[in-house]
Order: C-alpha cells, then sequence, then structure tokens
C-alpha cells in the first residue's frame, strides 16, 4: 500500500513539471499574447530591399492600446500616410494629407489608394502579427533569448502579400525565415525575411524584403487621435 502511496504522489507531483514543459513556439507564441495582453505599447519598423528594387518602403512608427485605438504613421518612397483604426472600423489620410473614410478612398481612388485600404483593412498589430508568424515557422529553435526558424511556403506567401487573403497576387517560390527576441517572458523584437516572385495583372515584381520589428513603451504608451481621424472612421 505505501508503494502505491509513493507513486500516487510521485505522479501528482511530476504532473505540474511535464505542463509546465513548453516547446519554443509555445514560447514565441504565449510572449506575443503577453504583450497583446499589456495595457498599450509602441514599435518601430524598418524595411531593407535591394537597391534596384521598385518599391522602397520607409520606416513604420505605430501606437496601440489593447481593447482601443491604434495609431500608425508610415512611409512609402516621398509619400508619408497615416491611419487610425479601432476594431474594423478605419480612418487613413490621401496623397494631400487629408482624413478620409476607407469606404470614400476606395471608392475614389485608382490602384495605389486600393493597395492603401486593403492594407489597412489586413493590419495586424505586432503581437497579432508575430502569433501568426510563430504558427508559419517550420521548426522554431531556440538558443539564448532568441527564437528562430524557416517559414512554411504558405506562410512566405501570407506576409509577402502583407498577411492579406484572397484577392491578392499571385505568388511563386516563396521563402523565408524568422527570428523572434523574448525578454522576460514578453516579445521585444521580431524579423522576417521573404522572398518570391509577385504577379499581378500579368505583371512579374521579385520581391525581397527584410521587415525588423522593434517594440519599446509597453504600459507607458499614450495613443493619442486626431478629431478629424475620429469623424472619418468607417469600416
Amino acid at each position: 500500500m505505501k508503494k502505491y502511496l509513493l507513486f500516487g504522489v510521485l505522479a501528482l507531483l511530476a504532473g505540474p513539471l511535464f505542463a509546465a514543459d513548453s516547446s519554443p513556439k509555445d514560447d514565441v507564441t504565449n510572449a506575443a499574447k503577453k504583450l497583446g495582453d499589456s495595457a498599450n505599447y509602441t514599435w518601430h519598423t524598418t524595411v531593407v530591399v535591394p537597391e534596384d528594387a521598385r518599391f522602397k518602403p520607409g520606416p513604420t512608427d505605430g501606437k496601440t492600446e489593447k481593447g482601443g485605438f491604434t495609431y500608425v504613421k508610415f512611409s512609402f518612397g516621398d509619400n508619408t500616410t497615416e491611419f487610425v483604426k479601432k476594431g474594423e472600423s478605419a480612418a487613413i489620410t490621401d496623397r494631400d494629407g487629408n482624413w478620409q473614410s476607407l469606404t470614400n478612398l476606395e471608392n475614389n481612388s485608382e490602384g495605389p489608394g486600393r493597395f492603401m485600404v486593403r492594407m489597412v483593412r489586413n493590419f495586424k498589430a505586432p503581437d497579432a502579427q508575430a502569433v501568426q508568424l510563430a504558427a508559419a515557422a517550420k521548426e522554431l529553435k531556440k538558443d539564448g533569448d532568441v527564437y528562430s526558424s524557416d517559414l512554411t511556403e504558405d506562410g512566405a506567401k501570407a506576409m509577402m502579400t502583407f498577411g492579406g487573403r484572397g484577392g491578392g497576387p499571385t505568388i511563386t517560390n516563396p521563402s523565408g525565415s524568422v527570428k523572434f527576441w523574448i525578454k522576460d517572458g514578453v516579445l521585444t523584437k521580431y524579423e522576417f525575411k521573404v522572398k518570391g516572385t509577385m504577379s499581378f495583372n500579368g505583371n512579374d515584381m521579385d520581391v525581397d524584403r527584410d521587415t525588423t520589428v522593434e517594440i519599446k513603451d509597453v504600459g507607458s504608451t499614450k495613443v493619442t487621435i486626431p478629431d478629424e481621424a475620429a469623424k472619418k472612421m468607417s469600416s
């Protein structure tokens, strides 16, 4: 009887220990979700492309608050765009810097404007994008505070099209990789690289993009929304 009691106690003690074990993918997903559960945070994104690339994205700066507003400012070439989003509602600046509803910009603009609308609708804040990237990783491996992996083919495709689904360009020969940095159980930085060929309306374009997202001011970020943006918000 004592022997059975001993095995029972050991089993009870061992259960929590085994349950506490987690995979590298679990570590990254939990770190990203912990970031998303924070009250707010700020991020800075840089994108590196080849010198001869047709499109050269500039830096992106964003702020977000849990259950509230997200404000993003980014640039393509000499053009700077801002957008505000809360749930499915959003507003975006046009080429003249005036705030527009997504519906209005989509109905009264050509290709570039509609591309911006699609990008805003598909937008994911860093915590959600990191979860998506972790799910798209083939096999994450840990080295200190860094977790890295190649991306699956579908994962590389999604990141080449800014995470969009359906109605987008055709992607061939997609490949990619991802790295995550975690400190004290919270995501602090991640980087993903994608390569492939994108075909849209019969035009092929080679993609070779290296994106780095750095996160800061967790819990101390203040998100301020322009009054005009709030008035124009729509889905």
